[in-house]
């Protein structure tokens, strides 16, 4: 048998598309898989107007799977790889997520020019991120700091670092340690401290919902608390919307029978930043839980 594999092509993409299938591979002795690169609107418009790119807001999210869901609709892949913060808040209609394998570690990563700890950067010390989630949340602790926008692959933004483009950068962990990084010296930062993203440090495996031959084969790359987490998560992405514009940090956590889940909220300016931790006692409430407590949020 055979599958076609759509991706994107940054190193990083290739990196985790390559993982399932490898996975997928093992699961399935005699099973090939194509990778089909696909260049996403967001690749093409980052690459143009990087600038413009930083600021698009919530028009940002979902531009890195819009073609690849078109492909997907056409028939032309049989099934995608997506990091999970990437994905919309609503799939496109006809697609469904077969798997969230194993989640890595969600958190972020502070990486430093020079060895300091985040706590020992100079006054006035740049950060290079282009996500106003980790600004906001980062300037409530030390608002001295001040913050570049900077985008590229992982590589390229370490490079830039060490030629002195910021005195430190804020990374997702999960993709240090994909691309076989993890040696670079970081500080994991703790969630008191720094929310990570809806979904992130998962991987989402998307399909069409009508393919039921390759949904018994990645279905078996699911991992039952990722995906009550990650969903929880997305729960609150919808209810919340706004994507990139919307300083928007949540995690959730499997606490015996129910679920914790934490959230930071902040308006773009970064005022009325809050940060609120709830426990859902019964997951199958997800969604009346999410929209109950949002609307506390916002009545806040």
């Amino acid at each position: 048998m055979k599958l076609t594999m759509g991706t994107r092509g940054s190193a990083l993409a290739l990196a985790q598309s390559g993982m399932i299938a490898a996975e997928l591979r093992r699961l399935s002795p005699g099973l090939a898989i194509e990778t089909v690169v696909i260049k996403t609107s967001g690749d093409r418009f980052s690459a143009a107007k990087p600038d413009e790119a930083y600021k698009l807001g919530s028009g940002a999210k979902g531009l890195f799977v819009k073609e690849i869901e078109e492909a997907l609709i056409d028939r032309r892949v049989d099934f995608a790889v997506h990091s999970a913060k990437d994905l919309p808040a609503q799939l496109a209609p006809r697609l469904a997520i077969a798997a969230y394998p194993q989640r890595e570690d969600p958190r972020d990563a502070f990486i430093p020019r020079a060895g300091a700890r985040l706590a020992d950067l100079a006054q006035g010390a740049r950060v290079a991120t282009s996500s106003l989630r980790r600004q906001v949340q980062l300037a409530l602790a030390r608002p001295d700091l001040k913050f570049t926008p900077m985008r590229g692959n992982i590589d390229t933004r370490l490079r830039k670092l060490g030629e002195g483009a910021c005195d430190g950068l804020l990374l997702a962990a999960a993709g240090l340690r994909r691309l076989g990084r993890a040696d670079v010296a970081h500080e994991l930062l703790p969630t008191e401290l720094m929310l990570p993203s809806p979904a992130q440090g998962a991987l989402a495996v998307e399909i069409r919902e009508d393919d039921d031959a390759t949904a018994g084969l990645v279905a078996r790359l699911d991992h039952a608390s990722t995906r009550l987490t990650v969903e929880f998560e997305r729960a609150v992405l919808a209810r919340v919307g706004g994507g990139c514009s919307t300083p928007l940090g949540a995690l959730a956590r499997v606490e015996g029978s129910g679920v914790s889940v934490q959230i930071f909220l902040a308006e773009a300016d970064g005022s009325r930043a809050r940060r609120f931790t709830r426990r859902c006692d019964d997951p199958r409430r997800r969604d009346e839980f999410v929209a109950s407590w949002v609307a506390e949020l916002r009545a806040g």
